[in-house]
């Protein structure tokens, strides 16, 4: 691939499909931010709003980068690439293409997403500092990157759109709330039951957020920074405190980092 070609990062999430448009592979020390994204729904994937997308943008031919923990969302894009740009290079990332030491029993059985987040926190975090990445997906990870920049595991709880259906599945009445995403923060006392269920929702992902947080912090040599990602804003960000920052394209960025180690002259 040579490095003139422009890059697409595509984050293939379990509900989401996330592009990003990076025009030059090479930003150095920089932090890369994509000129244009799209999200569509992964299950099916819409590859007609992808080819619009792709339009509008008037790319040409372009390398695409991919990380994915949705194999059959993965596998629908890469075969409409081939059919329909078969000269785009096509790269599906996994845990030996990426710059980063995985500290944990089983590297290979990570989220791609996961440590993608983690390989961007280590060209935000300070050196020598450790940091803690916080991505509020269809799951909420929360995971430690040590001062040296390995990442050491962390937890798996599930996000507020899975919970929010387990509590009608499994229930009798409670209703389906559509709350995909921790937006504004609902008041903490709801007078009936869906105001009750957003609060207890959205205070509940915060809270166990707070917590994890906190304890991973309490291991650390020094305070880290977090960084969080994924659907939530900076709102949720400033609830968790002065150290956190919301980086909307977090994993993006960390697809474009893996691409330009791994790109000759870059």
């Amino acid at each position: 691939m040579g490095v003139t070609l422009p890059l697409i990062a595509v984050d293939v999430g379990n509900a989401r499909v996330k592009f990003g448009l990076l025009e030059l592979l090479d930003f150095g020390d920089g932090f890369p931010e994509p000129s244009r994204t799209l999200h569509v729904p992964g299950r099916p994937l819409e590859v007609a709003r992808v080819a619009a997308w792709l339009a509008e943008a008037d790319t040409g031919r372009a390398a695409w980068w991919i990380g994915s923990v949705n194999r059959p969302a993965a596998t629908s894009l890469v075969d409409w690439l081939r059919a329909e740009r078969p000269n785009d290079p096509i790269t599906l990332l996994a845990v030996g293409d990426l710059p980063l030491v995985v500290a944990v029993e089983r590297p290979d059985l990570v989220g791609v997403d996961r440590l993608l987040d983690a390989v961007a926190a280590n060209r935000l975090r300070r050196p020598g500092c450790p940091a803690i990445v916080v991505d509020v997906g269809t799951a909420i990870t929360v995971d430690l990157v040590a001062a040296d920049g390995a990442f050491q595991g962390g937890a798996i709880l599930p996000g507020i759109a899975m919970s929010a259906r387990a509590m009608h599945e499994f229930t009798d009445l409670l209703p389906l709330v559509e709350m995909s995403e921790l937006g504004s923060p609902p008041p903490a006392l709801g007078t009936s039951t869906v105001p009750a269920m957003k609060s207890g929702l959205f205070w509940g992902a915060v809270g166990s957020i707070r917590q994890l947080v906190e304890r991973m912090a309490e291991g650390s040599p020094a305070e880290p920074q977090v960084f969080l990602t994924g659907g939530a804003g900076s709102a949720v960000a400033e609830l968790l405190g002065q150290q956190t920052r919301y980086i909307p394209h977090l994993t993006l960025a960390g697809i474009a980092l893996a691409a330009q180690t791994r790109v000759p002259g870059t």
